[in-house]
């Protein structure tokens, strides 16, 4: 028997199949431990070899901890792309949480290739939240400081020559100097969005320092490599949880996006630019590439032969992102023999 389950916040949809693809239990869970414990029970009393779980990295991800470490049953990850292609394969059938599982059931019994699911946890789930506060840090920021700037052309037009940009304590006291003496509205607003800028950038350094001690202590390979700095390690370190997951450097650049999708036509043979896969690996890699680029690197030296042999700006850079997924990956796999890979927490955690 195989299964699917399609993950929200209050519920578990579960479909139960057999190996010709026949639902043999259709059955809605409560999203808790109480319900993880029927799950346990439904799946052992049918002998589930196999389950497939879409969103393991988000409401699913505690029953995904509980089914990996119960053991005995391989747990994969689906991807919502395929739940959606296999349902409308399927007119007539609509949309609803039952269908949804049963869909997943499915693509579970008939993809061997699905990675197994992603479970962050001790050290690499401690670096994935702080990666992943640092970025909301950072966007938050961006978004206040857009909208200062504006409001300082309309306060003061040209103050552009002397504050250059909004992410540095020095260029935030110019622009509060620019408005000193302006009791308006809008001044005033503009000095509380100013103070906001100044605590996001100290907010933003110390979470980066907490960050930078945490990949120390993981001692990662990961930062030898030019333009991955530790804010870009603990980024792959907790999206990636464990390089296992991967059966080849193949499938970890087909997860991050930076495998090329076969676009060919009768006599025409080319490839496009791959927009799946995890976005903030490819993000990481992408920074990367761009600053190898700029220095004399081995990745300058790869980009210039690609650009040599006719490739477009755009396509030499998705080669080298290409090529620094693999460097990545073996980077990962050297961690994982040396013992340096982020520790395991217990279940609980």
């Amino acid at each position: 028997m195989l299964a699917g389950i399609d993950t929200h916040k209050d519920t578990l949809a579960l479909a139960v199949i057999d190996d010709a693809g026949r639902p043999v239990v259709v059955t809605e869970l409560a999203n808790t431990e109480a319900g993880f414990d029927a799950l346990e029970q439904l799946l052992t009393r049918h002998t589930v070899r196999r389950v497939g779980i879409e969103g393991s990295g988000n409401y699913g991800r505690g029953v995904a901890v509980r089914l990996v470490l119960a053991g005995g049953i391989d747990v994969v990850e689906v991807p919502p792309s395929l739940t959606s292609r296999e349902r409308s394969g399927r007119p007539g059938a609509g949309k609803t949480d039952p269908v949804d599982a049963v869909a997943i059931a499915r693509l579970t019994a008939r993809e061997p290739g699905l990675p197994p699911v992603r479970l962050a946890v001790g050290q690499a789930a401690d670096l994935r939240a702080l990666a992943d506060y640092r970025a909301q840090l950072v966007a938050e920021r961006t978004a206040l400081a857009s909208r200062t700037h504006a409001e300082l052309h309309g306060l003061r037009p040209g103050y552009q020559r002397q504050v250059k940009r909004l992410t540095g304590p020095t260029f935030i006291s110019a622009a509060k100097d620019l408005l000193a003496g302006d009791d308006s509205i809008r001044a005033q607003l503009t000095r509380r969005r100013l103070t906001r800028l100044a605590q996001l950038t100290a907010e933003i350094q110390e979470v980066t320092g907490l960050i930078s001690a945490a990949v120390e202590r993981v001692k990662t390979g990961l930062t030898d490599v030019y333009g991955l700095g530790p804010v870009s390690a603990a980024t792959i370190l907790g999206e990636v949880a464990d390089i296992r997951r991967y059966r080849s450097r193949h499938a970890f650049a087909a997860a991050n996006g930076t495998a090329p999708i076969p676009a060919s036509s009768g006599r025409t043979t080319r490839h496009r630019l791959n927009r799946s896969g995890n976005r903030q690996l490819n993000r990481v890699l992408y920074t990367i590439a761009i600053t190898q680029i700029r220095a004399d690197t081995e990745g300058r030296a790869y980009y210039q032969r690609k650009r040599a042999e006719g490739k477009s700006g755009r396509e030499a850079i998705r080669c080298l992102k290409r090529r620094l997924s693999d460097v990545v990956y073996k980077t990962l796999h050297e961690d994982l023999a040396a013992g340096r890979a982020p520790a395991p927490a217990a279940a609980g955690r």
